[in-house]
């Protein structure tokens, strides 16, 4: 897997910083953020988009930093703070997965991608710059339907004492 250069790493850390915070006082504020289930398509959890595949198809998942959070200030046992990116080629599915155990967010780098929820009657699609938002309650998959590569940040709260594959969706 190629690196990042330097003068694509600089701007890809500020526009993800820019865009946790804009989704932060989104969601302080009450107002949608883009790439969500419209208000009259949510659904109970399970009446929504059906599970898809159970394996990743078309899909490089690099884990780029890791944080114990049992030995930072807000001591949480058991906890990882992680840091990914995923990169999914044209076809490719990132698979079926839950979060009610892990919270994460998800900013969308480059490309559009389409999100299959439990809880949302129609595909959400996300575009570069928009951020996702997944936790307790959210059970879905990703499918890259374009003719472009997708490149995602994951952060996520990841049980790392529950000897849990680091790569896990």
């Amino acid at each position: 897997m190629a690196k990042w250069s330097a003068s694509f790493r600089t701007p890809t850390v500020s526009r993800l910083a820019k865009a946790l915070v804009a989704g932060s006082l989104c969601l302080a504020a009450g107002v949608a953020l883009a790439g969500e289930c419209p208000a009259d398509d949510r659904v109970a959890d399970g009446q929504g988009q059906k599970p898809g595949a159970t394996s990743p198809v078309g899909v490089s998942d690099v884990v780029r930093a890791t944080t114990d959070l049992s030995k930072e200030p807000a001591a949480i046992k058991g906890r990882q703070l992680r840091l990914r990116q995923l990169d999914i080629a044209p076809g490719g599915i990132v698979p079926w997965h839950s979060h009610d155990n892990r919270p994460a967010m998800i900013y969308i780098v480059t490309g559009e991608i389409y999100e299959y929820s439990s809880n949302c009657k129609v595909p959400i699609l996300h575009k570069a710059g928009d951020v996702a938002s997944e936790k307790k309650g959210t059970s879905h998959w990703w499918k890259n339907i374009g003719s472009e590569p997708v490149r995602l940040i994951s952060v996520d709260l990841f049980p790392g004492d529950a000897k849990m594959d680091s790569h896990m969706m």
